[in-house]
């Protein structure tokens, strides 16, 4: 093969014009602690912190890489080809911990991986002359240099040591097909012979123990986990459930066996380091379990939350029991008697009535006899690493459901669908085709599994049906073919080939075909984990040469994604590639021959070839043998004519010379996820997905992240013309300006005013500029725990609950608080950007709604779209999630599947947004936007204030349940009556309690206010009484009505705690609240109690006049105090004078607590939700720990560290 310079010159080399850096890398997880660390480590200059701590951390070998090396002489290979060994004398001068290191520039690992390509290749007669052999060796590494293209993982992970750096090892267990015999070969080393294959496909037999069969299969898969790859398996060959054994009895069934697969997966670390193994399960449509496989993880997914919501119901309720124990006033032995205490009664009831087994309710009863005080009962979380999800099956692979044309049209025609037996054909039973096709829309609708591939979409595409037919593929969906064999994969950045505006289409032809070559020499070289596999991929060397950034060049050329021109470029591109790599593949066999099992299937794989030239040429009929027709390219719509002359030459001439010569490969392209590769190569989009999210986070090298646009959104915006400064108003928008100095509401001069100085405003400052939200700069850890507390007057529990909000406390509004957020923060949305036309908009939509006031995202139809105008043109398929919307309906997920079907896609996965119950809804990310009060409240008039407040809080509360009817109060009943002056307006507040001492009812009277405004307090009075009776907390009035502005307002006089007030409602619930809930926050002088005599007694005052008292007549009398007196009134105290009674009495058991009902503090923002509003996913990063999962293909990958799910 000959080969002409392209990048790189002869004096230069590979690395002449690229300047390199020294830089640090270091992943943290969330709580701080280092994942891993390295120093001094050189990359390239254009390279971000993500790619540098990506390929430091993943790709770097850590240990015996040599401080010396010295050459080895091997016949017939060029001097800078030879294999290098460890230089023994130069390592014996060194001291013993510096001889063997590990690799610290991204050249040596460039080095030995294009080095062992280009060596094999040379030795499997690839070059033509040695010219030609250095001109690839230094086109390559420029390549990967430049980010222009990566392999997948399993070559950066193990292509090289033994040619660059002499590392060996026994052997694996691993064969290969020796490529100067054609025998197979047990391989005898490590890693002469590399493992370089990402994705496999395994066949299982319907035997237990014997080779091939079950147990071996878990065995073969463990092997392919251990070291990072992938593998999927068609299980439809295993007897159904009840099908005969031959000894006699009756089958487990498929189920059974695929948790065990499930279980032994799960155990086993993915490449050493993620705990869910990349794996895929497939089963056909006519298996007789197939009902059970569709409904597995919809059912796993209920008992994950039963596990959740049943271990905190259980909690919650015992913890109610102990609650009503300690709250107990009676003799001690009563406290733990239900006939006598009528809390724990109500306790126990609300317990069975829960389901709660009542022997845990007669085990807390009896550790409460004992002693005890509370319960340790575990609690889970959706968290889909947590122990709930682990408990259960069918989490560790993603599953599919094989769909035949026969079964899709069975659904159309209402028809009945037999299952057949594996035993012997038979049926097992019949069904209705629609109901299996609605179990199936049902469960990806509730969990995103199963995905649907089209059998015979896949094998009307088939290149060597002689062989068999495709029954399977990798965990993610774009590998198809045989059985038993091994693709590897490498990707090309597209939006590296773009430069000023134009497609460089040379550059990309010229990349396609090396990196063609690369994935050939890499099938000659490789060893595999089976014989099968071994030779089977050597008999058809199955490449997969794909694509990333498909999202990102559409972005930056000023395409909309769900756009015709998008689809027609993407179409296009993609033609070329595998038309190109078709011609390559051609061009190797007319010097190496074609596959071994060309000549049996020549006529099926050159009317395939046919087939793509056709939809090239953008025909629409003509075909040969296909079930569905495949859509066209698009020449119409297509923004670069050129690029279509190129995709009509390219499959001319893949066609004619595959005529001549026929093929060195079955197959030659397939679109991956592109995850760890993905973030090598500075990706802003995966495979062929859209964008995520338009605001990035960008990684610095000392730790941390600051907030950029995504660097296609201002080439887009130049591109739809407009100026500079417009691009710098939008882009600020989005990203926000990093400083509070000109915000709206919150900036310099309202911070001062509220007590902050210089410093700490210089605090705030230097924490905007990587912040997400203020919210999580106004905080104690920020300001400094002194200034919260001896400044602004937060209490230290306030300070430390997560659901505080200091900006509300300083009495900030809502809208106030967005608008500066988003001045600051941005508000990561193009969305109602300035200048930004709306025509524009969809240029910049994403995969998900974008920030917390976007509303755009992509449509379903549009990720198919786009699938089916590249499917076309792909060998294999394509790995990619279709997202949807939770509002998405079931009908909606069967319609997606019935248009992907039509349209040629030969696989498809759907994900409902919050289908998992481990991930928050990215809808959820919208309900802050809870109208203001204060807005509300200034525009209304005054008459109407209560009104609008009351029906705020039925809003809140009415989503509660109300356990009870009204609880009525007590004909005679006890209660307070402050009167106090708010504004210059007399205030009469009267309070009724029950005779626990609660608060059951109040009044409101104003004295000489307007007739309206009185008798509308009055009402709204009755209303807060009616609730409180109904069982609402009053700590939800209090939450809802404190800090309300409206006038009459100001400074309080006759109240002792209360000083100053914003409004009526205020200043009131600011009194019951510091009264009956013991909310010393909300008092502005803490209430101490009151005495006998609150004037003092002279010399006697502050001296006991209470001498010893026995503790049963300091019990009774205190009981007699709380029947007389009210609980208000003496605000939650015992009067100072019997505070050494009260000692006597708390060592008894039925210690004296709070008896209101108390409601939990909303919950604060976790990680995930952040997470979701960053645009990721929700989960935590199996590796790293860090909330940075986005989707890729079918898996996930994460942005800090690189792990993915997926097997590329």
């Amino acid at each position: 093969m000959k080969i002409e310079r392209k990048f790189t010159k002869v004096k230069t080399g590979a690395y002449g014009e690229i300047e390199f850096k020294t830089t640090a890398s270091e992943i943290r997880n969330p709580d701080g602690s280092i994942v891993f660390a390295l120093d001094n480590i050189e990359i390239p200059v254009g390279w971000s912190q993500v790619a540098s701590d990506v390929i430091a951390q993943k790709y770097f070998r850590k240990a015996g890489v040599p401080a010396a090396v010295t050459r080895v002489k091997e016949k017939g290979i060029p001097e800078f080809l030879r294999p290098s060994v460890p230089d023994k004398a130069a390592l014996a001068k060194l001291p013993e911990n510096e001889r063997y290191i590990g690799e610290t520039t991204a050249t040596q690992v460039f080095d030995r991986l294009v080095g062992t390509w280009c060596y094999w290749g040379w030795k499997g007669g690839m070059f033509t002359t040695e010219a030609d052999a250095k001109t690839y060796y230094d086109e390559m590494r420029f390549m990967m240099a430049s980010q222009m293209a990566a392999p997948n993982s399993p070559q950066w992970f193990n292509t090289g040591l033994h040619w660059a750096y002499g590392i060996d090892g026994p052997g694996q267990g691993h064969h290969y097909v020796d490529y100067k015999t054609g025998k197979l070969v047990k391989s005898d080393s490590a890693y002469e012979h590399p493992q370089p294959h990402a994705c496999f496909i395994q066949s299982v037999s319907d035997n237990l123990v014997n080779e091939g069969g079950i147990m071996d299969l878990w065995t073969r898969e463990a092997r392919l986990f251990k070291y990072g790859s992938g593998t999927g398996t068609n299980f439809s060959s295993l007897r159904g459930s009840n099908e005969t054994l031959a000894g006699g009895g009756k089958s487990s069934g498929l189920m059974s066996f695929l948790r065990i697969g499930d279980r032994a997966a799960g155990a086993i670390k993915s490449g050493g380091t993620t705990r869910r193994a990349a794996k895929m399960v497939i089963c056909d449509m006519d298996h007789p379990d197939i009902e059970e496989f569709i409904n597995w993880k919809v059912i796993e997914e209920q008992k994950v939350a039963a596990l959740v919501a049943g271990s905190k119901i259980h909690k919650q309720r015992l913890e109610e029991i102990f609650a009503a124990i300690r709250a107990w006033d009676g003799a001690e032995a009563d406290a733990f008697d239900p006939k006598v205490n009528a809390k724990l009664k109500a306790a126990v009831r609300s317990a069975k009535k829960m389901s709660v087994p009542e022997t845990y309710v007669k085990r807390v009863l009896q550790y409460a006899q004992q002693g005890f005080t509370s319960i340790e009962f575990p609690t889970y979380d959706t968290d889909w690493d947590s122990e709930a999800y682990l408990t259960v099956s069918g989490q560790n692979s993603n599953n599919s459901v094989r769909v035949t044309d026969a079964f899709l049209q069975a659904v159309k025609d209402d028809a009945d669908w037999e299952l057949i037996k594996r035993t012997d054909g038979t049926v097992a039973k019949t069904v209705k085709a629609s109901d299996l096709w609605d179990q199936i829309g049902h469960a990806a609708w509730a969990c995103a599994d199963p995905g649907i591939q089209f059998h015979d979409t896949i094998n009307d595409w088939h290149t060597c049906p002689e062989d068999g037919a495709i029954r399977g593929s990798n965990p993610c969906s774009e590998y198809m073919f045989l059985d038993d064999t091994a693709c590897n994969l490498a990707s090309m950045n597209l939006l590296t080939f773009l430069h000023d505006g134009q497609f460089d289409a040379d550059g990309y032809i010229y990349a396609t075909r090396l990196w063609t070559m690369t994935l050939e020499i890499s099938v000659l070289m490789a060893q595999f984990p089976s014989k099968e596999i071994a030779e089977l991929s050597y008999k058809f060397r199955t490449l997969g040469l794909g694509y990333a950034n498909i999202g990102g060049l559409l972005m930056n050329m000023g395409f909309g994604y769900d756009s015709d021109e998008g689809r027609a470029l993407g179409a296009v591109l993609t033609a070329i590639m595998t038309g190109v790599a078709y011609k390559t593949s051609a061009e190797m066999a007319k010097e190496l021959g074609p596959f071994d099992g060309y000549a049996k299937n020549a006529e099926h794989m050159l009317r395939v070839m046919r087939n793509h030239r056709r939809a090239a040429y953008g025909e629409t009929k003509g075909y040969e043998g296909l079930s569905v027709m495949p859509v066209p390219l698009d020449h119409d719509n297509c923004p670069d004519g050129q690029l279509i002359n190129l995709a009509h030459k390219a499959w001319d001439e893949a066609l004619k010379m595959g005529e001549q010569h026929g093929y060195r490969n079955a197959q030659v392209s397939v679109i991956a996820p592109t995850g760890t590769i993905g973030l090598v190569m500075d990706c802003d989009t995966t495979g062929i997905e859209p964008d995520f999210a338009l605001v990035k986070f960008k990684k610095l090298a000392g730790g941390g992240y600051f907030k950029i646009i995504n660097r296609s959104v201002p080439a887009a915006l130049s591109n739809l013309g407009y100026s500079t400064s417009q691009i710098e108003e939008i882009t600020s928008y989005a990203v926000g300006h990093g400083t509070i100095g000109n915000a709206p509401g919150i900036n310099h001069t309202s911070l001062l005013g509220h007590g902050f100085s210089a410093v700490e405003i210089d605090k705030v400052e230097a924490a905007m500029p990587t912040a997400f939200d203020i919210k999580f700069v106004f905080n104690q850890w920020t300001l400094g725990e002194d200034f919260c507390r001896k400044t602004l007057g937060i209490p230290q529990e306030k300070l430390n609950d997560p659901s505080f909000d200091l900006l509300r406390h300083l009495g900030y509004s809502r809208q106030q608080i967005r608008d500066a957020n988003n001045h600051v923060c941005g508000t990561m949305t193009l969305e109602g950007a300035p200048f930004l036309k709306e025509t524009h908009y969809k240029v910049f939509d994403c995969a998900n709604i974008c920030g917390r006031i976007g509303t755009r995202y992509l449509s379903v139809e549009s990720h198919i779209n786009m699938m089916a105008a590249a499917q076309s043109f792909i060998s294999g398929a394509i790995s990619k999630t279709i997202n949807m919307p939770n509002d998405a309906t079931i009908e909606e997920c069967k319609a997606a599947y019935e248009l992907s079907w039509s349209l040629g896609v030969k696989a498809n996965a759907l994900y409902r947004d919050g289908s998992k119950l481990s991930q928050p809804l990215s809808s959820a990310l919208i309900d802050d936007d809870d109208e203001d009060l204060e807005e509300l409240l200034s525009e209304a008039h005054v008459a109407d204030r209560p009104a609008i407040l009351a029906e705020k809080i039925v809003e809140k509360i009415i989503i509660k349940e109300v356990a009870r009817g009204r609880y009525k109060l007590p004909q005679r009943r006890k209660g307070y009556t402050q009167k106090a002056v708010v504004g210059g307006h007399k205030v009469y507040l009267r309070t009724g309690e029950y005779e626990s001492g609660e608060l059951g009812e109040i009044f409101i009277d104003m004295h000489k206010e307007g007739a309206g405004f009185r008798a509308m307090m009055n009402n709204f009075a009755i209303a807060i009484s009616v609730g409180l009776q109904y069982g609402v907390p009053l700590e939800e009035f209090v939450d809802a009505f404190t800090f309300t502005r409206f006038e009459p307002a100001g400074m309080v006089q006759g109240n002792d705690s209360i000083k100053n007030a914003t409004s009526i409602l205020d200043y009131i619930f600011r009194e019951l609240a510091v009264s009956y809930l013991d909310r010393t926050d909300l008092a502005h002088v803490k209430p101490t109690g009151e005495t006998f005599d609150s004037l003092g007694r002279g010399t006697e005052e502050g001296v006991s006049n209470i001498g010893n008292v026995e503790g049963e007549v300091a019990k009774s009398s205190i009981d007699m105090i709380r029947q007389i007196s009210s609980t208000g009134y003496l605000r939650k105290r015992v009067p100072e004078d019997l505070v050494g009674m009260q000692t006597v009495v708390e060592t008894a058991t039925a210690t004296v607590r709070e008896t209101v009902t108390t409601m939990t503090a909303p919950a604060a923002m976790d990680d995930r939700v952040v997470a979701k509003m960053q645009g990721y996913e929700g989960d935590a990063c199996g590796e790293c720990g860090n909330f940075t999962l986005v989707r890729n293909g079918t898996c996930m990958k994460c942005n800090t560290c690189g792990g993915t799910s997926g097997c590329s």
